[in-house]
């Protein structure tokens, strides 16, 4: 069946959103640019907030950035609705002292980051991408654009692999190449700094990730796929910001919140992750302004919701047998539910109930998701977010093939539901 020409024009603008959140700290900047440019008061976190009914907001710590929109009616019970998601994605990260190479060759030295497919990153283009402290304080974004790739070992000199499988050394059989020449006379720190038009000098620290450089890209039988890096979870971060920059100002119900998080593919343990504290400081702020005292807070967490939203497993057609036998969700079939008896995911009946009521409310069809009992289940934000702070939280997403690749498969209707579900959850 045909996708839309809604679905379509959300599939090229997610397209936009990725190329120009090569890291999580592109990804925060891109999400308040664009709530910016929405109407939204951008705020700092170490001024004074003047938060007001009829008001919408924009923080950003670090890689991770939330957003709000506060009712016209709003009180010091109001409930909010959060629809949580993170900016991080499995990859690399560049090491202190990353020019090396030898024999002729240039590379970078980098370790893994979260828990990337290996092979994935093999033989595709590659920048190097995120943020550079300046010794005069200032902190800048870089991106180098295609720079860097990891090239596989020619099957000639590895007659084995396609019986044996291929199995990369972490250290060894990582490191990129970005240049030929004398590594003495060489720095990559240059080739970013260039890139944000400072002095490699003037750097005095870093925080760089390695991505894909590749657009993402509408193909298939009726345009039903989109190939793209950093799906997981961008996917989710774009349909959030999507959602919200259309809300615009409702008179009445919950605070809207986008909370997009950084650091999720390594437990969420940071400041920025959601771990930390960052949207209970928000949300601290928020009800402050509002007049709240501790019970009434206590009184609005109550009743307010959490959509923690990340990708899931579509069953795949190669190997089915490592999906559950029965629930077997698949692209293009609307966004999923997420279910786990040892609350890997944080959803249970009265938060499947209310998924449903949503996705009625957007008139979008649903699938569940649930774990075959021999493969062990991945966890998300969820969990984290209602232990933390004790808001009710339903899992959900969108399926997807080849998850934690360079390059991951979603289907186009599913990214552009997820958006639709996510503007009924704002709502109400």
């Amino acid at each position: 069946m045909p996708v839309t020409p809604d679905a379509l024009t959300h599939a090229e603008d997610l397209a936009d959103f990725v190329a120009t959140s090569p890291s999580s700290y592109h990804a925060a900047a891109e999400t308040a640019r664009r709530l910016e440019a929405a109407g939204f008061e951008r705020l700092h976190e170490e001024q004074a907030w003047e938060v007001r009914p009829g008001g919408r907001y924009v923080v950003v710590r670090d890689g991770a950035t939330i957003g709000w929109s506060v009712p016209t009616d709003a009180a010091a019970t109001t409930p909010t609705h959060v629809f949580g998601a993170h900016t991080d994605s499995p990859g690399f990260k560049l090491k202190p002292q990353p020019t090396t190479g030898g024999r002729g060759w240039l590379q970078a030295a980098v370790e893994v980051y979260g828990g990337p497919l290996l092979n994935s990153w093999l033989d595709r283009e590659l920048t190097l991408a995120g943020r550079l402290a300046l010794a005069d304080g200032r902190v800048v974004l870089a991106d180098t654009g295609a720079l860097l790739r990891l090239p596989q070992l020619a099957v000639h000199l590895d007659r084995g692999v396609n019986n044996n499988g291929l199995a990369l050394d972490k250290q060894a059989e990582t490191q990129p190449v970005w240049g030929l020449g004398d590594v003495a006379e060489a720095d990559i720190l240059a080739e970013l700094a260039g890139s944000a038009d400072v002095s490699a000098s003037d750097i005095r620290g870093y925080d760089v990730v390695i991505a894909d450089a590749a657009r993402g890209a509408v193909f298939g039988k009726d345009d039903a796929f989109f190939a793209s890096g950093r799906l997981d979870d961008l996917a989710s971060v774009h349909a959030g910001v999507a959602a919200l920059e259309r809300a615009g100002v409702a008179d009445s119900g919950p605070i809207a919140v986008l909370a997009a998080f950084d650091h999720e593919e390594l437990g969420s343990n940071s400041r920025s992750g959601a771990a930390g504290p960052f949207l209970e400081d928000v949300l601290g702020r928020v009800y402050d302004a509002l007049g709240a005292d501790a019970s009434q807070r206590r009184q609005a967490f109550a009743s307010s919701w959490c959509l923690s939203s990340d990708v899931g497993h579509s069953v795949h057609p190669n190997y089915a047998q490592k999906h559950d036998p029965v629930v077997q969700p698949v692209l293009g079939s609307g966004p999923i539910l997420k279910l786990n008896a040892n609350q890997r995911y944080a959803t249970d009946a009265v938060g499947s109930a209310a998924w449903r009521d949503w996705c009625d409310a957007a008139d979008v069809a649903t699938q569940e998701f649930v774990s075959n009992n021999n493969v062990p289940c991945g966890s998300t934000i969820g969990p984290i977010t209602a232990t933390r702070l004790g808001i009710r939280t339903v899992d959900v997403g969108i399926p997807i093939l080849s998850m934690h690749s360079a390059r991951e498969l979603a289907g186009v209707s599913d990214l552009h539901d997820l958006t639709r579900v996510a503007g009924a959850f704002f709502a109400g």
